[in-house]
């Protein structure tokens, strides 16, 4: 890769709005391979907070973002339901 390659992954990586699967899309790497190049990349502490920020971050794992979805509608839904039976019972 070429290094400005490799900024555009980095870039990618530290937004908060494109996940693995997208930057997977773009560049062809996996969530992995994304995370061995910003090991390389970045110095260490720089590292860990990046990490940090990810690691289960919705935003980042479509999977965790659509279950998040589901969970935090079927909360709303519920609490409508509840306020509902409380004024008309």
């Amino acid at each position: 890769m070429t290094q400005s390659e490799v900024d555009g992954v980095i870039r990618m990586a530290w937004e908060d709005r494109t996940s693995f699967d997208e930057i997977a899309a773009k560049t062809g790497l996996a969530e992995g391979k994304v995370i061995k190049i910003m090991r390389q990349q970045l110095k260490p502490p720089s590292f860990r907070r990046w990490r940090a920020r990810v690691s289960g971050r919705p935003a980042k794992h479509r999977k965790l973002l659509k279950r998040r979805k589901q969970v935090s509608s079927r909360h709303s839904s519920r609490h409508w339901v509840h306020e509902w039976n409380d004024t008309t019972g």
